[in-house]
């Protein structure tokens, strides 16, 4: 089973990747499942039909995805491709506590109401409204304070947040440390709580294989992280190369199965209306 199950397309406000193209593109590296997994940004981003002035992202509107005409499309296109390709809908959701009401009201609404996600990627990409990859969050902060500070709103958002799937590139923040890596083993406690929670709800946890573009020493999450998750019962994992463009789409997929399974992992996810399908490594 080649599965990717973090894929971006113009629906998100960081891509320009035509879901067409992407599917295409996929059929023709051989893969058997995709599952795509737009932005939705509450505290950054305003709803895609919301009035005022709205932020740019290149030449995009800087704005959550179009929820009505991404469902279409996907519906549209399963039936053009699904011989072969397996097309799976889902969000990534960069949470903080204060916005969760705001998730809450989206899974319940047109068009998800009625036509349940397959799957939701649960991430933090910015705290207090203060992105990370734009430095604005670790401004002023030192490296303890906003590496600290992430995990402590993961957690927060964690322990207050049942509607997702996968946590997300668990570690995400090291992308954007300008000071170096942060030592693991002072924020292992909150790690661990992190974990601990996702366990007891039923939850997983992503291998996001963007690490090597991002020229990371480790993977993301840590190879650490990974052995602790396993080592507390951790079994549910999914693998997505967080694409946004051809370069990205399926790659390292199979080298992070291996990686998985010389950690002692038997098996990975594919997700079916939130429900995790397991598949041997």
């Amino acid at each position: 089973m080649f599965a990717d199950y973090h894929v971006h397309t113009e629906f998100s406000s960081d891509s320009v990747y035509p879901m067409e193209q992407v599917l295409e593109d996929a059929i023709a590296m051989g893969m058997d499942e995709i599952c795509f997994t737009e932005h939705v940004d509450y505290g950054v981003k305003k709803d895609w039909d919301s009035e005022g002035p709205v932020k740019y992202y290149g030449d995009k509107p800087y704005l959550n995805a179009d929820y009505p005409a991404y469902a279409a499309k996907v519906y549209r296109l399963r039936p053009k491709y699904g011989a072969e390709i397996n097309i799976k809908m889902g969000l990534e959701f960069g949470m903080q506590e204060h916005t969760i009401p705001q998730y809450e009201a989206l899974a319940q609404n047109a068009p998800f109401d009625k036509n349940p996600l397959d799957f939701i990627i649960l991430s933090v990409h910015q705290v207090e409204d203060k992105e990370f990859w734009t430095q604005e969050f670790q401004e002023g902060k030192s490296q303890k304070e906003y590496n600290e500070g992430y995990y402590e709103e993961l957690l927060r958002v964690a322990k207050a947040y049942k509607g997702y799937s996968v946590l997300g590139h668990l570690d995400m923040i090291l992308r954007y440390d300008k000071a170096g890596v942060y030592p693991f083993g002072k924020v292992k406690p909150l790690v661990s709580e992190i974990l601990k929670t996702a366990i007891q709800d039923g939850k997983g946890l992503e291998l996001n294989t963007s690490y090597h573009r991002y020229g990371l020493q480790d993977t993301t999450p840590s190879v650490e992280i990974l052995k602790l998750y396993r080592s507390m019962g951790g079994e549910i994992l999914t693998i997505g190369s967080d694409s946004h463009e051809p370069g990205h789409l399926g790659a390292y997929i199979h080298e992070g199965k291996q990686l998985l399974e010389s950690l002692g992992f038997r098996y990975f996810c594919t997700y079916d209306e939130m429900v995790p399908i397991f598949h041997k490594l």
